[in-house]
């Protein structure tokens, strides 16, 4: 299993911590604000989220430290988002 992890300012200004985990060949993404105690798991995963996800995975990729299928089922991810399925 492999976990990516990234902060994110709101809106609002408060800070947004994001957890993705690559299990299975099933991508899980949950996130809480700085504040809050609990996380909230995101069953469909939003097309913003996928593309940050996708910018920090490519970016581990070119350091190795991330494999390639990672990045194409992002990118499949990605375009099934875009097209409303």
């Amino acid at each position: 299993m492999k976990k990516h992890e990234w902060r994110e300012t709101t809106d609002e200004g408060e800070t947004r911590m994001v957890t993705a985990t690559q299990h299975g060949g099933q991508w899980k993404l949950r996130s809480r604000l700085k504040s809050e105690t609990e996380w909230t798991l995101h069953p469909v995963i939003s097309l913003e989220d996928l593309e940050t996800l996708y910018e920090i995975v490519s970016n581990k990729y070119r350091r190795k430290r991330a494999p390639y299928n990672h990045v194409l089922e992002l990118e499949k991810l990605i375009a099934k988002a875009k097209l409303g399925k």
